[in-house]
């Protein structure tokens, strides 16, 4: 029990950022590793949303994506998180956590912790219409584990 108690509780250091870009916004997020890089990119998009600390990490709701190519996995990845806050019950992620990534067959199993969105309770941000290949990148070298995203705003 203590440890789904910690599941909900812990909440990562921030390891992403917001970089300018014409009438959009580019998320840059990093990690230990890629699998880190993927889970703090999709909690700045969440993040870019609302102000984050307003969410609670009372549900959780898991999704799984795939692509042909570590972009279109990243992509969809996304995707999948964004359509859990576009659709019933407009869930607000605060952590993600991947479960399963598998980077020879692009494919993600991952959970996100938060609640169902509410004006009363979480400022609205910036509505994030749709994620975007444009100027997508993943680096995953020794050195270097990073993701850039553009999302359309």
């Amino acid at each position: 029990m203590a440890d789904e108690e910690d599941e909900f509780q812990s909440v990562p250091e921030i390891k992403y950022e917001y970089l300018d870009h014409t009438a959009d916004v580019q998320l840059h997020a990093w990690g230990e590793d890629l699998k880190e890089a993927f889970e703090q990119v999709a909690m700045s998009m969440f993040a870019y949303m609302t102000e984050i600390d307003t969410v609670d990490m009372v549900e959780k709701q898991e999704i799984e994506a795939e692509g042909d190519d570590m972009l279109g996995l990243l992509f969809h990845f996304l995707d999948e998180f964004l359509f859990l806050f576009c659709a019933e019950p407009f869930f607000i992620v605060r952590k993600v956590k991947i479960l399963e990534f598998d980077k020879e067959n692009f494919k993600i199993k991952a959970v996100g912790y938060g609640e169902e969105f509410d004006l009363s309770k979480h400022p609205q941000g910036t509505e994030v219409k749709a994620i975007t290949y444009g100027s997508m990148q993943v680096y995953d070298t020794d050195d270097a584990h990073d993701v850039f995203v553009i999302i359309d705003i």
